[in-house]
């Protein structure tokens, strides 16, 4: 008989068999390891790799951005609720209990790699979870949990015999690195208006997007809206200024200010950080934006707003689809495909 396997090395590859040695179930994407008083002795949360057939599928699939796991509850039609193993992801915040993340990095398919098939991302820390407005697989609107998680991938490799004494100091490193971003959020829950499953339904298209051609649908949109000199400047390498554009003839009394925006196609929450990067990048005569596909935290919208400083406006993911809908701005419709050929 094998032996099971004791310690674990971030970006190496392991199977199944591997991961239930850590003390979980063989099946389901959140499997908690409990104490026999029923407490949490660990979680493993296993995602997949991102891809175009996800993104066609599912837009919001779990998806990693700037170091940061993106991840959705359990449930795939109807409101989800933090409940069941949703519920034993939230505990980390109080018990300090460590959750290891594995990335399916190779198809059942793939006969070739084996067995080896999920990849060791590392031990994650909860930053925050909140309730947010989706499409579940049947189109209809719902209520979802999303939990976004700081990902520790600097680490050597880890045992079943240290990763509980581990995690509490990764979690204090993740707290302390955060320090000025407090997992406060603006909630949207569903169905708030009679437009919410269209508005949604374009922003999960936003989602599919690649980032760049996200800026170019700003871009799009500031024309639209009587906008000026709108151009896109060099992806990366930017400044943190993503587009620009002038008031036009509407904006006389501001025609020497100039319109600098910063695009986000994001599924994490935008922090205050972020603003106040963006207001430090701004020219002398620079009016800021910010549009996001997320969502902005509470402490990120007092950063915009506070008194003294130059105010950055900030349009989420919902108001910027409303936006757009309003523009008859969104995927190409099989009319207009037909008339371009």
């Amino acid at each position: 008989m094998a032996l099971k396997i004791k310690q674990f090395a971030v970006g190496e590859f392991y199977s199944n068999d591997d991961i239930i040695a850590l003390g979980v179930g063989n099946a389901g994407g959140i499997r908690p390891s409990t104490n026999p008083d029923g407490s949490v002795n660990r979680v493993v949360l296993l995602t997949a790799v991102p891809s175009a057939k996800n993104d066609a599928e599912n837009p919001y699939h779990d998806r990693i951005e700037n170091d940061i796991l993106i991840y959705t509850g359990k449930g795939l039609r109807g409101d989800q609720e933090p409940t069941g193993v949703n519920k034993r992801l939230i505990e980390q915040l109080d018990k300090r209990f460590p959750i290891w993340c594995f990335e399916q990095g190779f198809s059942r398919r793939s006969k070739a790699v084996g067995k080896n098939r999920w990849k060791f991302l590392g031990l994650l820390s909860l930053i925050r979870y909140h309730r947010e407005s989706q499409l579940d697989i049947a189109g209809e609107l719902r209520d979802v949990w999303l939990f976004e998680f700081d990902i520790a991938t600097d680490m050597g490799p880890v045992s079943l015999d240290s990763d509980a004494a581990l995690a509490p100091v990764l979690f204090q490193r993740s707290l302390d690195k955060r320090a000025n971003d407090p997992s406060e959020l603006v909630v949207e829950g569903a169905g708030t208006d009679p437009d919410s499953s269209p508005v949604e339904r374009l922003r999960s298209w936003l989602l599919t997007q690649h980032p760049q051609r996200f800026e170019f649908i700003v871009k799009q949109a500031l024309e639209a809206t009587g906008y000026t000199d709108v151009g896109v400047t060099r992806y990366s390498q930017d400044g943190g200024i993503d587009v620009v554009a002038s008031f036009g003839e509407f904006g006389w009394p501001v025609r020497d200010w100039l319109i600098q925006v910063q695009a986000k196609r994001w599924l994490h929450t935008v922090g205050r950080k972020e603003v106040a990067e963006l207001r430090g990048s701004l020219a002398a005569n620079g009016l800021g934006c910010m549009i996001t596909t997320s969502h902005f935290s509470k402490v990120a919208i007092a950063e915009a707003t506070e008194p003294g400083k130059s105010p950055i406006t900030l349009l989420n993911g919902r108001e910027f689809s409303r936006l757009l809908a309003q523009h008859a701005i969104g995927p190409a419709q099989p009319d207009d495909s037909a008339a371009e050929t």
